[in-house]
């Protein structure tokens, strides 16, 4: 039975894993006699180390952010080639034991969701350690320059603009570069929303799974009664969960954690429009179901730069907090033009998109 090894990082709900349970998902419909086997690096090493490293980085960007957005630009964002050395630390601790996994998983084909997989199956393969194909699926609307890149055998970009920096600055051949989008479960790629002409408008407003996110002060604001009803995915976060729960606002309604697609993508269908963090899934969830997108806050590092690509491509909407809210949404929901030019934008958006990343990989396997 041939293998397909996913290779996301750390435990916790991410993106990274995302990405790689919903290309499972689509392959496992169609492949027989084909294993999709997904391992997080780190608890392969180490369970204590990876729980370790989740609760550090967890607790590093919500009370330092801006010393982890420093550090995150000057290691993933510098013009410096990837191997220099901030990362040869990493590469002495982890490479024998990639090598290691890679070796006793066997697998045919290795699809990684994440940066530092990535960079050490470049480096084993530069070293002619292994000659198993390697997809690149990227889960953000930029590349850091810790992805490994020449010695990667494909790489499933987001944008054609992201397929003409790896040709222009990496001289990585164009045939081996797939504009894919990122990657979600195919309960989101279609909808059969009907747009509100006029209020009550209805909007949702999201944190990401772990609750993150400047939602409260956002929240206080639009307390009050308004023409809006308010649905808020709380996501982990009980804190947020109980104090929504406590004011007992008609229009303003607090949702637990939503595992079921089926159930967010039917919650994409009943708003109007969404309030998020520009995390690369739930951006790319909102524009499959074609919701108007608005940022409230983004977190440090990949969200900022997530963010300057949506603003630059007119694809979402960021929310200043020194101007009332309500007063922002509806400059947009109230303008047929506005909302015209955006539906013509995310038209744009999709027409670049070359395949989608499961039936490339089907393509492969086949």
């Amino acid at each position: 039975m041939k293998k397909i090894l996913f290779l996301p990082l750390l435990q916790m709900p991410s993106g990274h894993h995302q990405v790689a349970d919903a290309l499972i998902r689509s392959l496992e419909k169609r492949l027989y006699g084909i294993s999709c086997e997904k391992v997080d690096f780190l608890s392969y090493v180490n369970k204590w180390m990876e729980k370790i490293v989740t609760g550090t980085y967890m607790k590093w960007i919500y009370y330092a952010p801006q010393t982890y957005e420093r550090v995150y630009k000057h290691c993933a964002c510098t013009e410096a080639p990837v191997q220099h050395y901030h990362m040869k630390w990493y590469e002495l601790l982890f490479l024998e034991r990639m090598e290691q996994l890679l070796y006793e998983e066997k697998p045919d084909l290795i699809v990684c969701t994440h940066a530092f997989p990535s960079f050490l199956i470049s480096r084993l393969k530069a070293q002619k350690k292994f000659s198993t194909p390697v997809i690149n699926v990227y889960t953000d609307f930029f590349i850091n320059k810790i992805w490994g890149r020449r010695e990667i055998d494909y790489h499933f970009v987001p944008t054609d603009s992201l397929k003409n920096e790896l040709i222009q600055k990496n001289n990585i051949h164009k045939d081996r570069i797939f504009v894919t989008g990122i990657p979600v479960d195919e309960h989101f790629h279609h909808t059969n929303r009907k747009r509100t002409a006029s209020p009550s408008y209805k909007i949702l407003i999201s944190g990401g799974s772990n609750g993150l996110g400047h939602i409260l002060p956002l929240l206080q604001q639009i307390k009050k009664k308004t023409n809006f009803h308010y649905f808020v995915l709380c996501g982990n976060n009980k804190y947020l969960l109980n104090t929504l729960m406590s004011w007992q606002m008609d229009h303003i309604q607090p949702l637990p954690y939503v595992s079921s697609r089926e159930e967010m993508s039917d919650w994409y269908e009943q708003v109007d429009a969404i309030i998020t963090k520009p995390g690369g899934v739930t951006i790319s969830e909102a524009l499959w179901k074609k919701v108007l997108i608005f940022i409230h806050s983004a977190l440090p590092g990949q969200e900022e730069m997530n963010l300057r690509y949506l603003e630059s491509q007119k694809l979402a909407y960021r929310l200043h907090p020194h101007e009332p809210y309500e007063k922002q949404l509806l400059g947009v929901l109230n303008n047929e033009e506005e909302k015209k030019n955006w539906f013509n934008q995310i038209d744009t958006y999709y027409k670049n998109m070359e395949t989608a990343a499961w039936k490339k990989i089907l393509e492969f396997m086949e």
